[in-house]
């Protein structure tokens, strides 16, 4: 019997495997995979320099357009600079921002909302009002704020979006605490005598993980639009670093003659916004069990 079982096993794994990897949002994963290495080797993978300028070379068109370049495929901006490379430069201020948002919002909601559904009465109320409050507060105006205070740069867009993320992170934990707490195995953890730290963090916050992942990979696109709104605004992260937002708001005063110059940074956001949607409804899909196919 154990001769046959080694056999089986590997006439199952190949076509497990196909299974597994064809049900993955391929698509969404390529897209991310290429924003990442975009993000870590910009300048590297960069045809040109992203600041290099050459007036006489402005307002190239792409390069499949009458008047287009084999240099400079997306064709250049008002200063004559590469948007290929700028829209591949770019993705990097975007990464940043969200991760390092993402990132210290994310561990401080979840430790709020999990103190906050464990204790529950007064703590609870006070915790989750606040949040209410931080929520609804606009996060653009919080962020044109801490400009006029501090200056426009890579902290203080990481600190205004992080101040409303945790919000989010914190109700949604505290939801699914107050529904884990509830449980057999939390209820005999008790009688046996587990302190308050190991029921919220041995017991309950593993249960809660999933949530949190899920809503990590769906924050990600609304971030990477909150740095591209600032950076519009004037509120990002300032020149030279280019950013996607900033060549958006650059571009916008030539959009009869120079479309490309917005076009093309608007496409990326739009596409990383959507592929990390698709991907956080899809892990939403397998990690949720009350959405899990059977």
């Amino acid at each position: 019997m154990s001769a046959v079982a080694p056999g089986a096993e590997a006439e199952r794994t190949p076509g497990s495997l196909w299974r597994a990897a064809r049900g993955l949002p391929w698509i969404p994963l390529l897209i991310i995979a290429v924003f990442v290495a975009f993000s870590a080797f910009g300048e590297s993978l960069a045809p040109v320099s992203s600041t290099a300028q050459n007036l006489r070379l402005r307002f190239l068109p792409p390069a499949w357009l009458a008047g287009g370049n084999i240099h400079f495929p997306l064709g250049t901006d008002n200063l004559g600079r590469d948007v290929l490379s700028r829209v591949v430069v770019g993705a990097r201020a975007s990464f940043v921002v969200s991760i390092a948002a993402l990132a210290f919002g994310s561990v401080l909601g979840s430790l709020i909302g999990l103190v906050s559904g464990f204790y529950g009465g007064r703590v609870d109320a006070f915790i989750m009002r606040f949040a209410d409050g931080m929520m609804a507060f606009p996060l653009v105006l919080a962020a044109l704020l801490l400009v006029a205070v501090v200056g426009p740069g890579v902290a203080t867009v990481v600190f205004a979006t992080s101040m409303i993320l945790w919000a989010r992170f914190a109700r949604l934990v505290r939801g699914e605490v107050l529904s884990v707490r509830e449980r057999d195995f939390i209820l005999l953890a008790r009688v046996a005598g587990a302190s308050p730290a190991r029921l919220m963090f041995v017991h309950i916050l593993p249960n809660v993980l999933n949530s949190v992942v899920v809503l990590l990979t769906l924050e990600l696109g609304f971030v990477i639009i909150v740095e591209a709104t600032l950076g519009f605004l004037g509120a990002g992260v300032p020149p030279p670093t280019p950013t996607w937002g900033q060549m958006v708001a650059g571009g916008r005063t030539y959009l009869e003659t120079a479309w490309w110059i917005s076009v093309f940074p608007g496409l990326a956001i739009a596409l990383v916004v959507l592929a990390f949607n698709l991907l956080g409804d899809w892990l939403r899909d397998r990690l949720d069990p009350r959405l899990r196919r059977l």
